[in-house]
């Protein structure tokens, strides 16, 4: 055989496709997240004639009916009852939108699943940044609403916002990451986790202030703080709804715990540890995602 007949063969171990990095490949992959993020939003809004509005109007319409219900026909003596359940809905929205369309994003996408060597986890990821975008127009409410009660700002407060968006950006990731993946297997999880996100609004104080926790259980209040999702709430009322208020001092005194940031750094530490079971828990069975589907 000529030398220019032969043929080199390099010994290489076979691997797949598909992107093993996780969620760093996701984002070194930003284009194709970007991507992604546009076609949930133009599939979400497709054929609507109020389009982005709808985020608007569906943040307002809950608030007008717990501020109803609870504030005029229940009756509450929480001050700015109003901004203080929105604070809560706001955090409680991001969780649970990120939780329901996380957990069925791979199946929703199953066509480019089955056709695309990419990151899977890429599909998780894009449902919470869509749900982040969604809050959007209701931080816009928020803010408008606080500013026409004579909000306010304070910077440190603020800066406790951006801990509790990124205490539920991981908490609602990490579990899309594990229960997408178990609903490949049995359709039945999406149902599920629906139904247990029922129960978020009512393990936060969203529509009770958390001085009622603290007054009706004492020193078993502290356990309730292990809850990221209430620290994350308590951060955004501390953030804007403290802010709002007649006398900001004696209501920080009376409704807001003490070493509330400990409680939250606490709080965005278990989200990144769920963040890292979800990755392995995700990877365990990555594999095993396409023929399923």
């Amino acid at each position: 055989m000529t030398e220019a007949g032969r043929q080199h063969v390099v010994e290489a171990p076979l691997s797949p496709p598909a992107p093993r990095a996780g969620l760093l490949e996701v984002f070194r992959r930003r284009y194709l997240l970007r991507m992604l993020v546009r076609r949930e939003l133009s599939a979400r809004y497709q054929g609507s004639v109020l389009g982005l509005l709808w985020s608007y109007i569906n943040p307002l319409s809950q608030l007008f009916i717990y501020w109803f219900v609870m504030g005029k026909i229940i009756g509450r003596s929480t001050e700015l009852f109003a901004v203080h359940v929105f604070c809560g809905l706001i955090v409680v929205q991001f969780f649970i939108e990120t939780f329901n369309a996380g957990t069925r994003s791979i199946v929703r996408n199953r066509s480019l699943v089955q056709k695309m060597a990419m990151p899977r986890e890429m599909f998780p990821v894009a449902s919470m940044l869509v749900s982040l975008y969604h809050m959007g127009p209701q931080l816009v409410i928020l803010t408008g609403i606080c500013l026409l009660a004579g909000w306010t700002p304070d910077p440190l407060y603020l800066l406790g916002f951006l801990l509790a968006l990124a205490i539920i950006a991981a908490l609602g990731t990490s579990l899309a990451l594990m229960f997408s993946v178990a609903n490949v297997f049995l359709r039945d999880v999406s149902s599920f986790v629906s139904i247990l996100t029922n129960f978020v609004r009512f393990g936060v104080p969203m529509i009770y202030p958390y001085s009622l926790v603290d007054a009706r259980f004492g020193s078993f209040a502290q356990y309730y703080l292990f809850n990221p999702i209430a620290d994350a709430v308590l951060l955004v009322q501390q953030a804007f709804w403290v802010g709002s208020t007649k006398d900001p001092e004696a209501v920080h005194a009376a409704h807001i715990p003490d070493h509330l940031y400990a409680y939250g750094f606490l709080a965005l530490g278990i989200a990144l540890v769920m963040l890292v079971i979800g990755q392995l828990v995700f990877t365990r069975f990555e594999n095993r995602i396409p023929e399923q589907l």
